[in-house]
């Protein structure tokens, strides 16, 4: 498995996503619900709900 390099940062949402909505949702969710910069090179990672 090929990880992130040593100096990446990934913030990891503890709610579930609804991942019908889009990337497009998802970006605005980093900026609106925790205040960081979608563009920046933090990895965010995200769980899909039970309905996706």
């Amino acid at each position: 498995m090929i990880g992130p390099g040593a100096g990446a940062r990934v913030t990891v949402a503890t709610r579930p996503v609804d991942f019908r909505k889009g990337p497009d949702a998802r970006v605005a969710l980093v900026g609106a619900e925790y205040g960081g910069d979608p563009y920046s090179g933090v990895i965010y990672v995200f769980r899909a709900n039970g309905s996706s």
